[in-house]
């Protein structure tokens, strides 16, 4: 199986380990993993701001430099997301709709289509997990609290099968956290004000790390957490999975 990995731009010039972890982790269970350098960004930015015309060069491009990989990996639920559903603004070729039935965010990846049953992995900390809007309710990576059914997440399904990690319980485990790419431009008090309201959760129930899929989240968390000295830090998923084992 040969994996093309994409990168999100955050990542790739903020956050290089969590692409680094989410490469390595690929390899460990198998993976030919091929890092095509011609990808840029997906598109997502332009396309949450309401400028599809002007993405559309862009997510041609994704497709072109995509297009011949069995599957496409990437460690953000938001640009997965941007890829299934906003590519529909391309015309649908074979090429088109293979890419946007191939691309899968990590943990996804992990468990539906690699099928994992072991992580030898070791994290000995408390962890509360941060579901993103897009990966919870976009991708249905997890079970939101507002669906009738049974309860599952991906997240921590994996998660729970490190060795020595503990995962905290939080009040409101799938609140988002204020992000929302140019909502946090646009809005930055209310923003402010939803990270806030997401780390003092963390904090009232004594998590050490805050883990999510989406990098983007934990960017925005983090800079709260920095300006203000709360005890807290923050991890991609795919770092604890990749840690190593004592």
């Amino acid at each position: 199986m040969t994996v093309a990995l994409f990168i999100p731009c955050y990542i790739d010039q903020f956050y290089p380990k969590a692409g680094i972890a989410t490469l390595e982790l690929l390899e460990k269970y198998g993976c030919t993993v091929v890092f095509p350098r011609e990808q840029t960004c997906c598109g997502q930015p332009l396309g949450n701001s309401g400028m599809e015309k002007e993405a559309r060069p862009i997510y041609e491009h994704f497709v072109e430099t995509f297009k011949s990989f069995d599957y496409v990996v990437c460690p953000s639920g938001s640009c997965v997301y941007q890829i299934r559903h906003h590519y529909e603004a391309l015309e649908q070729t074979p090429d088109v709709v293979a890419l946007r039935e191939n691309t899968y965010e990590l943990a996804d990846f992990l468990v539906n289509v690699l099928g994992v049953t072991e992580v030898n992995a070791s994290f000995p900390h408390r962890v509360g997990i941060h579901n993103s809007c897009h990966g919870l309710r976009g991708l249905r990576l997890g079970q939101g609290s507002e669906r009738v059914g049974e309860a599952f997440s991906h997240y921590k399904y994996l998660l729970g099968m490190v060795d020595g990690i503990e995962l905290v319980t939080l009040e409101r485990s799938d609140e988002c956290c204020g992000f929302g790419g140019t909502f946090a431009v646009n809005q930055p008090e209310l923003s402010t004000k939803m990270g806030r309201d997401r780390i003092a959760d963390h904090l009232a129930h004594d998590s050490e790390v805050i883990t999510s899929g989406d990098m983007s989240c934990l960017m925005h968390m983090e800079g709260l957490i920095r300006r203000e000295g709360k005890p807290l830090r923050v991890m991609h998923v795919a770092e604890i999975l990749n840690s190593q084992k004592v």
